[in-house]
């Protein structure tokens, strides 16, 4: 039975492999959750989600203020104080360790299959009553496919997230209570392991769902030079 020649590991590999240095294409997953009411409270502050980081540490204040851009297109105000705030939104981030995929591909032996035709040239002498014969006979051999020889490659990805968690601030003010209003989670699996280069991809994709109610997984595909991508990172400096 004829097997057939698998060259999609091999071009899988070779993307991941050139996708930090080329301008890869990132899958971005976004899941948001939120309350009916949650859009009508619009003030927030933004606070770090992780433990130990503080707000004046340097990778989060880079970090926010892609995320302040992009709340801003989605008509959230930023405030200092507290008191005026009515949401406080937590900000987390990271990227997980390096996860190996290894997988076997299958390319071709080329060699003779069998032959095609064949061709004697002889001499045949006579002796009286007595004859010899001698004669040569040439064969034109087939060549194909005779075998496949296996090969292992392999190749790394890395989960990246960001998770944007608002709290109810007027609820805490008045019950001390902590009452989520909504929560967006963004998940991405890749090869680069940049968080720095990453996060503005996350960012851009999720604009349009932070503090929405997606009712299920979005999946958005960008590149780093997509129109989304380039607008939250000049947004940065502005």
């Amino acid at each position: 039975m004829k097997r057939r020649v698998n060259f999609i590991p091999f071009l899988i590999t070779l993307f991941l492999f050139l996708g930090c240095a080329t301008g890869p294409m990132f899958y971005v997953n976004i899941d948001s959750i939120s309350t009916p009411n949650a859009n009508t409270k619009k003030k927030y502050i933004l606070l770090p989600g992780l433990k130990d980081v503080k707000p004046t540490d340097l990778q989060f204040k880079e970090f926010a203020r892609y995320v302040e851009k992009a709340l801003a297109s989605r008509g959230y105000i930023k405030v200092d104080n507290f008191n005026d705030a009515e949401i406080a939104i937590f900000l987390s981030y990271g990227i997980g360790n390096p996860k190996e995929h290894v997988f076997t591909y299958f390319l071709p032996v080329w060699g003779q299959t069998g032959v095609s035709s064949s061709t004697t040239f002889g001499t045949l002498n006579i002796y009286g009553n007595y004859g010899t014969y001698s004669g040569t006979t040439y064969y034109t051999p087939t060549y194909g496919i005779t075998g496949y020889i296996a090969y292992t490659g392999s190749y790394t990805t890395y989960f990246r997230f960001l998770i944007l968690d608002a709290i109810d601030l007027d609820e805490y003010k008045h019950s001390k209570k902590i009452l989520q209003i909504w929560r967006t989670v963004v998940t991405s699996r890749g090869s680069c392991s940049d968080l720095r280069r990453v996060f503005p991809v996350l960012v851009a994709a999720s604009k349009p769902y932070i503090g929405t109610n997606t009712g299920k997984q979005i999946n958005v595909t960008l590149k780093e030079n997509d129109k989304a991508v380039v607008e939250i990172k000049s947004l940065k400096r502005k």
